[in-house]
């Protein structure tokens, strides 16, 4: 009987050496694959949340309430992209869309006051004041979702902020409760657009597990009656 050879055994050696290593980059592939479709998914989630909700001031849906999401300050002014955001929600106003705008945002320090900042803005374009109802503690997205339903009472918003951030904005306060439609401002391609879209990657992820978990506001506080006196004065 003829036996069958074997390998010498620095062969043998080599041959389960590069078995090992074609297993390990197989296994590296599929691992860094299954990354890019997880980080991938929350994403995907606010596309699919936000498909249907997003509009134009021209073709926005009635509703009692706009949700204006703060954007930052120069100085005591709006960032550019804050003022851009504010115009959208003075057009809503206009043209009746709208009755009552809900400016969110920043005040978590003494000497920075994103809301009343806005305030201003949208009064010197022709929103009155007693229109305007600000949210002192809108400390991030989901933040102001949430304390727009559950602190001032908003069922069912407009929402108003920039292209690339339209989208999670919807997703969230949907999962937080709130019916909305978005509003998504014409995006100048600049440095700040493309940090926005950069940080909407690593966004979404931390959207996804907002959505899941409902953790609760940095600030909460007491139910505050701002929007349901703005909208019973229009009554009267």
């Amino acid at each position: 009987m003829m036996r069958r050879p074997r390998l010498p055994r620095v062969e043998w050696s080599r041959a389960v050496a590069a078995l090992r290593s074609v297993r390990a980059r197989r296994r590296a592939v599929q691992a860094v694959m299954a990354g890019c479709v997880l980080a991938l998914l929350p994403s995907a989630w606010m596309h699919a949340v936000a498909a249907d909700r997003l509009r134009t001031t021209a073709d926005a849906p009635s509703a009692e309430v706009a949700v204006v999401f703060g954007a930052g300050l120069l100085g005591s002014r709006p960032t550019p992209y804050l003022a851009d955001r504010l115009d959208a929600a003075a057009e809503l106003y206009r043209t009746g869309k709208v009755k009552v705008v809900l400016v969110t945002g920043d005040n978590g320090r003494h000497d920075y006051d994103e809301p009343d900042a806005m305030r201003r803005y949208l009064t010197a374009h022709g929103v009155p004041d007693g229109r305007i109802v600000s949210d002192y503690a809108g400390f991030d997205t989901w933040d102001s979702c949430v304390r727009a339903k559950e602190i001032f009472g908003v069922e069912r918003a407009v929402l108003v902020t920039q292209g690339f951030h339209i989208r999670r904005a919807v997703a969230l306060c949907q999962a937080a409760g709130l019916e909305s439609y978005g509003v998504g401002v014409a995006d100048v391609h600049d440095a700040t657009w493309y940090y926005g879209e950069t940080r909407e990657v690593f966004a979404a992820g931390k959207a996804a597990l907002d959505a899941a978990f409902k953790p609760a506001p940095r600030f909460l506080g007491p139910k505050e009656e701002g929007v349901s006196r703005a909208l019973a004065a229009l009554a009267d």
